[in-house]
């Protein structure tokens, strides 16, 4: 059979490909330690779960707009407001199948052959995939680690050329966790808008800050024609398995994204909706009582890292990864690069974690710290043992 040369531009994603790994270990009863799945370990709070319930029982269950229920397009936009100081319409909301679909049709519906992607690395894994996908060019943009890997505008305007089409923005990023400071995004919108290119802000982890910082959203700035905002319920609401993500932006641009979405998914899940409507409108004490809890596990798992030699860890300040430099331990015992040293950790010590060379570097690997404390510590001391004995 032949396949289309698009389909060979991109490959598994590495993320999916570990959790799959992870998965044959438990079936097989391992006791695994698994730093591999970038999602909350919380369950999805009650009152979602039981807006979910009604939905069936009151049989709301047939196709909605492909685009979403006006009423969740309203609460998308309300909460945006009320926690960053946004100002949307319906017309200027569009739900999806998470953010991942949002993200996807973006790209689509604005690049075409040879343009350019500004992409920061390290990157999100499916970023480059769905670049490449698209027919597009990622011109990468090598952050450094010494400033804790922040996005800084002047860097990205030395990369621009006439192809350059979109500059994608992660921030709290995936996987590194690093917070692009407010005063660069602000610049990065400024410059998309001078340059007269896309600006994507993909806001999926927003809502998790540590240290003290505010929450920001480049939506204040009532930007609408330079600027796509892409979110999701999946890390805010513990709602991955829910696939429900929304995308904020121009009319113009989101009809764009609509017309491919109804040709691809038609309408996100409608039960999946009601129960998104519930996130959105209902107590958000969850949110907060979630993203303390992830504060005191990123303490642990960088103090612990950090405890580990050979390792060096910057300090995430947002998110639920950590991104650690294990160079130094590269080389040892035919350990030839970090995808190396992450199939024996999971083969010796029964550790599951993603290979930097997923998210473009490599001398680092990626643990989500969305697991409890106790396997937390668990998880570092397989982890100290075995490179001990490197």
């Amino acid at each position: 059979m032949q396949f289309s040369e698009r389909i060979g531009r991109i490959s598994i994603s590495s993320t999916a490909a570990v959790v799959q790994k992870a998965d044959r270990l438990k079936a097989a009863g391992a006791d695994l330690v698994d730093f591999g799945a970038g999602e909350p370990d919380f369950p999805t709070p009650e009152n979602i779960k039981r807006a979910a319930v009604r939905a069936i029982e009151e049989n709301f269950t047939k196709y909605t707009p492909t685009g979403g229920i006006r009423e969740l397009k309203q609460a998308i936009i309300e909460r945006h407001a009320r926690d960053f100081g946004s100002a949307y319409t319906p017309e200027e909301s569009l739900v999806t199948v998470g953010g991942k679909q949002a993200i996807f049709e973006a790209v689509a519906a604005t690049i075409n052959q040879g343009d350019e992607v500004i992409l920061p690395s390290p990157y999100w894994v499916s970023y480059l995939d769905i670049i490449n996908y698209a027919g597009g060019k990622a011109v990468i943009l090598e952050a450094s680690e010494e400033e804790n890997f922040a996005v800084r505008a002047e860097a990205v305007e030395r990369l621009m050329t006439p192809k350059t089409r979109m500059i994608v923005v992660n921030s709290p990023a995936n996987p590194t966790g690093a917070v692009a400071p407010p005063e660069e995004m602000e610049k990065l919108l400024a410059l998309a808008v001078r340059r007269g290119v896309l600006l994507l802000s993909d806001e999926c982890y927003c809502h998790f800050l540590y240290d003290g910082l505010p929450r920001f959203s480049l939506g204040a700035s009532r930007n609408k024609e330079n600027l796509i905002i892409v979110g999701s319920l999946s890390k805010t609401y513990a709602m991955t398995g829910w696939r429900v993500g929304f995308a904020l932006g121009a009319p113009k641009l989101l009809g764009a994204l609509l017309k491919l979405q109804s040709h691809s998914t038609s309408n996100p899940n409608s039960i999946a909706q009601k129960a998104a409507l519930e996130a959105l409108t209902g107590p958000q004490e969850s949110v907060e009582a979630m993203r303390a809890e992830y504060e005191r596990r990123r303490n642990r798992i960088v103090a612990g890292l950090r405890a580990i030699p050979g390792i060096h860890c910057t300090n995430p300040a947002g998110a639920f990864y950590v991104y650690p430099n294990v160079g130094a331990h590269l080389g040892k015992d035919g350990i030839g690069d970090a995808t190396r040293l992450a199939d024996l950790l999971l083969e010796k010590a029964c550790v599951a974690l993603v290979p930097g060379g997923a998210f473009g570097t490599a001398q680092h690997v990626r643990i989500s710290y969305a697991a409890s404390q106790e396997r937390i510590d668990e998880g570092l001391r397989r982890m100290k043992d075995f490179l001990a004995r490197l």
